[in-house]
């Protein structure tokens, strides 16, 4: 029988991808058939997302592994906002020539060990040629039929909450594409800062702990605090205010903003990729829900309040607005 190049290349990335079905009792057919069996919970979540060499990396500060770890984070972390159970991962790979079989390997290695991380089965997916490098999953979560998470439920007079702190994916992107840039934050903590864009962290468990504290709505952080607060704001009918002063920053966000000229607000604000969780609750719940990331080491912060009327505004130190700014796919 002829040995097919793409063919060779997909079985061995499905053996990379088979121990993550080992222990998923929903899964009655993994990838290798037309489609995946699988045996879904009271109700699924489902959402795709995709990255683009240009767009959201460089291969030049991007390795492969790190393509996709960046790939399925980003996507699972739609579930971690909607307070689901990871499920199951559908894997589209478009690769350019340039692209060798091992980096795709390398590639697929990423994907797996997020999977793995956080009990996701990859059960199926495509490989196609593409002029430049780009991935897109689609992922499955699981829970019950009311138990979900979404946008549209913040009430006014509620506390708004981020879990972690932001701004440190954006400031990592400022010093893996800025070579000149002097920073001296020590080898560990420029490694800490610089895998906020290379090995990111969905904040699944967190999510599903938050939906059980009896949060109203959430929003990962993916676009921006500002942009991301207004599509919450919007879906609920709410005005939301952010007092950016009590905004925790992540660890060397201060030091990459003096480096560069920037202000250090700014990358929290503006800056996306943090897939940290915006959410909304009542003011006697955050005791509690503060309490339950605590057992992950995760930290809650309340950094704000819903309005009666519409819109968001992010107020600096003294009141001063700021402008509100952040990721569009469609902005010229």
């Amino acid at each position: 029988m002829r040995r097919s190049p793409e063919f060779d290349l997909i079985s061995r990335a499905r053996e990379l991808f088979r121990a993550t079905t080992e222990d998923c009792g929903r899964v009655l057919l993994g990838a290798g058939d037309d489609a995946a069996l699988t045996l879904p919970g009271a109700a699924t979540a489902t959402s795709v997302d995709a990255i683009v060499e240009g767009v959201h990396f460089r291969s030049s500060w991007c390795p492969p592994r790190a393509v996709g770890r960046k790939a399925i984070a980003a996507a699972l972390s739609d579930l971690a906002a909607m307070g689901a159970e990871p499920g199951e991962a559908y894997v589209w790979l478009g690769a350019p020539q340039e692209l060798s079989d091992e980096d795709c390997l390398e590639l697929c290695a990423g994907i797996a060990e997020v999977a793995v991380e956080h009990g996701v089965a990859v059960v199926g997916g495509d490989l196609t040629a593409a002029p430049v490098l780009a991935v897109s999953i689609t992922v499955v979560g699981h829970g019950d039929r009311d138990g979900f998470v979404r946008r549209d439920g913040a009430p006014a007079a509620e506390v708004v909450c981020v879990s972690g702190a932001l701004g440190g994916a954006a400031a990592a992107l400022v010093a893996l594409e800025s070579a000149g840039l002097e920073i001296d934050l020590g080898e560990e903590r420029y490694r800490a800062l610089i895998n906020h864009q290379l090995a990111p962290t969905p904040r699944l468990a967190a999510g599903r702990l938050l939906a059980a504290a009896g949060v109203s709505a959430m929003i990962d952080v993916s676009d921006g605090l500002g942009v991301d607060a207004e599509q919450l704001a919007a879906a609920s009918g709410v005005g939301i205010e952010i007092d950016l002063a009590r905004v925790p920053l992540s660890d060397g966000v201060a030091e990459i903003a003096t480096a560069s000229g920037r202000d250090r607000i700014e990358f929290a604000a503006a800056g996306g990729d943090d897939l940290e969780l915006l959410c909304v609750m009542p003011p006697g719940a955050v005791a509690a829900a503060s309490a339950a990331l605590e057992e992950l080491g995760l930290p809650l912060s309340e950094i704000g309040s819903t309005l009666a009327g519409q819109g968001v505004k992010l107020r600096q130190a003294g009141g001063r607005p700021l402008p509100i700014r952040g990721h569009d796919h469609r902005s010229r």
